[in-house]
């Protein structure tokens, strides 16, 4: 995956999971872990998604701790109802 820092093949720390993402635009690629909700479920993501409110069901890798020290995840997806 390119771009990504990869994940740990020995711990459980950085996976895929779903996620309700707060974002202003869809175009930016990682988040801050601040930004980040994890959910269960692709159907828990999507039923917690609000446009108005910018918070967006997606697929992310993660957590990761950047260069500047931030826990960060990656956008694999955006999952669209």
């Amino acid at each position: 995956m390119r771009g990504f820092v990869p994940p740990d093949p020995l711990t459980k720390v950085s996976e895929e999971r779903f996620a309700v993402v707060y974002v202003p635009k869809r175009s930016r690629k990682r988040f801050p872990k601040g930004c980040v909700e994890i959910v269960a479920s692709k159907e828990d993501a999507l039923a917690q998604e609000n446009y108005d409110k910018k918070l967006y069901a997606a697929r992310v890798l993660g957590p990761s701790k950047s260069s500047e020290g931030q826990y960060i995840y990656y956008l694999i997806e955006w999952l669209d109802a």
